[in-house]
């Protein structure tokens, strides 16, 4: 049985993924600031901040003791704020960099170090079309995700010798608490860039993720994958 470790499962995409892979058959590894909201048998959970270095050591470590091996690793975690760069104020900037950008430093750092026993480790980071259409309001969300994207192809030339796959998804806007606070001007317009003028779905993010996760995707690495046709 493989075991797959997901961070921000509490609720949105990150528990919709979790239960879809528990569902597939694998052991599933969850992280979020709040406790649980999966019951089931296959599923661990660790309430913490991705982006405290100590609590995601030791995550890693009784990880390393009860599983021995972490097969794959989604980066699902990340918040947002919409807001015209000349009212950021920089405790949000800070907030938004140290999830996005820290926090999956830190799980990628950690988790690919669980990865070198499998021999066919995975890591799937999520950025944002917000970042290629250079959306107003979305300034360092948009550049938080931008760093993400040069960490995935850096991290996918380091990691290539321990045959860890490194790659990225940027889902258009899916209905989660994320874009709940977007206007729907602003949603419309965004849409209307898109090829597939329509709102992502759950679905959509799983049927990506899939594709990096196959055993056949081993020579598919460094690539950023933006759904809707943006580009």
């Amino acid at each position: 049985m493989k075991t797959i470790v997901i961070t921000g499962t509490r609720k949105g995409i990150g528990k919709e993924l979790a239960e879809y892979y528990l569902a597939q058959g694998w052991k599933v590894i969850g992280c979020s600031r709040g406790e649980s909201s999966i019951p089931h048998e296959q599923y661990q959970h660790f309430a913490l901040d991705v982006s405290d270095e100590q609590a995601v050591v030791a995550m890693a470590r009784q990880i390393k003791s009860s599983h021995g091996s972490v097969d794959a690793l989604l980066n699902n975690a990340g918040i947002a704020s919409m807001n015209h760069a000349l009212l950021t104020p920089a405790d949000t900037v800070n907030r938004i960099l140290q999830t996005n950008v820290v926090g999956t430093f830190l799980f990628c750092r950690e988790m690919a170090k669980l990865m070198r026993r499998s021999k066919s480790g995975r890591i799937v980071n999520f950025t944002t079309v917000a970042h290629p259409l250079n959306l107003e309001g979305e300034a360092i969300y948009a550049a938080s995700k931008a760093a993400v994207e040069s960490l995935t192809r850096i991290l996918a030339h380091e990691l290539a010798q321990l045959k860890i796959t490194v790659n990225a998804i940027g889902p258009t806007p899916i209905e989660t608490d994320l874009i709940r606070g977007v206007p729907q001007d602003k949603m419309e317009a965004l849409l209307a860039r898109q090829a597939v003028q329509r709102m992502g779905e759950v679905r959509d993010v799983i049927n990506a993720v899939d594709f990096y996760l196959r055993a056949e995707s081993d020579f598919i690495t460094a690539q950023v994958l933006y759904l809707g046709g943006v580009c």
